[in-house]
């Protein structure tokens, strides 16, 4: 605790000073204190309508300088008319003009029309030009900013010397606090708003202005996530996203977009994270090819030219490029995290809110805007009615008016005149004593009194407007509904789900070896060396259960596994266990986590996914359908895929063909048909319900098909066709006990 205050004094040259003892939270409180408010409320911390004071100057600035609608002018001048409102030195009034223009791509929705080299946002070392060399206007979307600001919507205050107004927020008729993305470092506090879609926006706003209850998760289908500039993929966790649509606090993972040329065996990065830059990223892969840590990379360069952000990395032979993606992802600000933290100015007093917090009070304030235009041109029409009235009463007796006017000695004493004479006030009988000799007949008076009714009209529905809640909130969804229209552009950021990612693995490749693969009808996988098949070639099984595909592979090719809910699931026969005949091997439902009740259906074993390599459905109605293989290929390790094929109809066979072969199709009345697996229409969307195939009557259905059937069935040419729908044949005659189609090893 600090002494109570001494006095003690000095003399230097003449000069005496006090220096007085004093307590440090005395100091802090009186000196500390005001610059650390000042700060948060007068520099970093954006207000509700999205704009620190330094962005809403100098678009005001430019406004009032016409550049709304006139030509583009120099930077340098806006820079000098802007520093009539902002007290700061014209480089960082530039700078900030920098951040606001379209050349810089920091916003989804620039504000500023711009000439010239502006930098980039997502490159810390390319330099914007100086404000003699650049030109700009504003965008014609800042129309949205400043609509009614003539009309009294916001509240005007001096500047810092009292020469001229400024307005203290900008009446803007969309949530532009949650559009543009804001960074602001205050004393004690941050502020970290990320951008989010305009249509989205727009829709979320109009939800809350009809329902102000709206749940968080209703407000989530409207608002999935957030929208930027940059492009790029939102791994999107539902979770996460509800606590910054909730609170304004957490993070969410962004991850830069790639393309892979084959002919030049080459990555293409073409859109990264908001938050990291190019000279960030090359850097770190710098130092990741000194330290050997990545050598599946011969060199690397900055290729951003007139079309866009790109970053390319040549490759050595053989490498995979997703995998290396994978790699770097982990390794890299390729992939980088927002953290975000919504802190907003509300009637001058910092607040972090959610998504939904933040909309509702846009709203609140945006209705008092509207209220406050609304009386502005209630006013006037008041006022014109008022004049329109006493130019009615007048209309009685035009002689009258003429005569008192003609016959008054001082001009002044004509307006008190008036006033007697017809009973009207003194704005009354100024507009009348205004009016020009010429117009002082019946005609132009009685069509001027004709707007007395409509004005009367108007009146009262603005009166009835401004007093109604619902009539105002109506009013501002019509304004977004017309922004959408006009400005909407689709989302930028797209969404990626962690089920869809491959994971790094640090440790060494997968060992490569021959082995034999079996799936059972109950849904049991294993996996055999060709060695360990040496020794026993007797499967051991369930009870019942009997082996319905088997095939030689390698260790590093993948398996689907196609359910009976037409769901697939996506593996690598690495990820499987060594087995030995004599054990039942992998439950497939257990291990990939099939749904409750759901059960293997097919399997295909892929070692590359070609166009012309296909799965074949054959449904129990009847229809069949060829889907390429490569419609199954996922970029990233995706595990599970919905909509593998049709579900109209359930599903009696399938089969993974890598050339044309001959299929055999029967049905539970003992009918078949045989055709050329190229007879099958081929289809690319996964879910089409396919071509009928086979003839049959009403109540029957396949019972399944086969592949190499030759050596399977008894006469096996009766049953080829060349055409579809074909008519079935029946089969030869169909023995219980000695089983014409023979399952065998099917």
């Amino acid at each position: 605790m600090a002494k109570k205050s001494k006095e003690t004094e000095r003399v230097t040259s003449g000069i005496t000073a006090e220096i007085t003892d004093q307590a440090i939270t005395d100091t802090i409180r009186t000196n500390f204190m005001p610059y650390a408010m000042y700060v948060i409320r007068d520099r970093a911390i954006p207000e509700i309508d999205g704009f620190k004071p330094s962005h809403r100057k100098l678009l005001y600035t430019m406004y009032k300088m016409g550049l709304l609608t006139g030509p583009r002018t120099k930077s340098a001048n806006v820079v000098g008319q802007t520093m009539r409102l902002n007290p700061h030195g014209d480089a960082a009034i530039y700078e900030t003009m920098v951040r606001l223009t379209r050349g810089n791509e920091s916003l989804l929705h620039p504000f500023i029309d711009s000439k010239g080299s502006f930098g980039k946002q997502y490159s810390r070392d390319m330099a914007y030009a100086a404000s003699r060399y650049t030109e700009v206007k504003l965008d014609s979307f800042c129309a949205e900013l400043f609509r009614g600001i003539d009309k009294n919507a916001v509240d005007m205050v001096d500047n810092y010397d009292a020469t001229m107004k400024e307005p203290v927020l900008l009446p803007t008729t969309f949530p532009n606090v949650l559009v543009s993305p804001n960074l602001g470092i205050a004393v004690g506090m941050t502020s970290n708003i990320c951008s989010f879609n305009l249509a989205e926006i727009c829709d979320g706003a109009i939800q809350l202005l009809r329902r102000p209850d709206t749940p968080v998760d209703r407000m989530m289908d409207i608002i999935k996530a957030p929208d930027f500039p940059g492009g790029a993929y939102l791994i999107y966790d539902r979770d996460k996203m509800r606590e910054v649509m909730r609170t304004g606090r957490g993070s969410f993972t962004l991850r830069s977009r790639y393309t892979y040329e084959k002919k030049d065996n080459c990555i293409d990065i073409t859109q990264i994270p908001y938050s990291t830059s190019i000279e960030l990223i090359m850097n770190r892969i710098t130092d990741l090819v000194k330290e050997g840590r990545l050598k599946e990379i011969t060199d690397f360069r900055d290729e951003i030219d007139l079309s866009g952000f790109k970053l390319t990395l040549d490759l050595r032979r053989g490498v995979d490029p997703d995998k290396l993606m994978t790699k770097l992802y982990k390794l890299t600000p390729l992939e980088d995290n927002f953290n975000c933290n919504f802190n907003v100015l509300v009637d001058g007093t910092p607040r972090q809110m959610g998504v939904v917090e933040i909309l509702s009070e846009w709203i609140r304030f945006r209705m008092e805007c509207v209220r406050r235009e609304l009386s502005f041109e209630l006013k006037k029409k008041q006022d014109k009615l008022h004049l329109l009235l006493g130019l009615g009463k007048i209309l009685l007796d035009i002689d009258k008016a003429i005569k008192i006017v003609r016959e008054t000695e001082l001009e002044s004493d004509v307006v008190p005149n008036l006033m007697e004479g017809f009973g009207i006030d003194e704005i009354q009988a100024e507009y009348i004593a205004e009016i020009r000799l010429r117009n002082l007949n019946r005609e132009y008076i009685i069509n001027r009194i004709k707007e007395i009714e409509s004005l009367q009209k108007e009146i009262a529905e603005l009166t009835d407007k401004i007093g109604d809640d619902i009539k105002v909130r109506e009013h501002i969804a019509a304004e977004l509904r017309e922004i959408k229209k006009k400005y909407a552009k689709p989302r930028m950021t797209q969404l990626i789900y962690p089920e869809e990612l491959d994971v790094y693995e640090p440790e060494s490749e997968i060992e490569n070896y021959n082995v034999r693969v079996y799936l059972t009808r109950d849904g049991y996988f294993k996996k055999i060396t060709p060695q360990s098949l040496r020794g026993s070639d007797e499967q051991k099984l369930k009870e019942g259960d009997i082996i319905v595909h088997e095939q030689d592979a390698e260790n590093i090719a993948e398996v689907i596994f196609f359910s009976d809910k037409a769901q697939c699931y996506k593996a690598k026969i690495s990820d499987f266990d060594q087995v030995k005949a004599s054990q039942l091997g992998d439950y497939i439902p257990a291990k990939l986590g099939f749904d409750e009740g759901e059960k293997v259906a097919a399997m295909a074993v892929v070692s590359e996914y070609r166009d012309d390599f296909h799965m074949v459905f054959v449904f129990e109605n009847g229809k069949g359908v060829r889907v390429p293989i490569s419609q199954y290929a996922t970029k990233t390790n995706r595990r599970k895929l919905t909509a593998a094929y049709s579900d109209s109809s359930p599903l009696a066979g399938a089969w993974y063909l890598t050339a044309p072969c001959d299929i055999l199709i029967y049905n539970d009345a003992h009918r078949a048909i045989a055709l050329k697996s190229d007879l099958i229409p081929e289809k690319t969307t996964r879910s089409s319900v396919g071509v009928q195939l086979m003839q049959m009557k009403k109540n029957q259905k396949v019972s399944g098909i086969m592949v190499n059937y030759a050596d399977k069935i008894e006469n096996p040419g009766k049953y080829n066709k060349i055409k579809i729908p074909a008519a079935s044949v029946l089969m030869d005659e169909y023995d219980i006990d000695k089983q014409q189609i023979r399952f065998g090893d099917e």
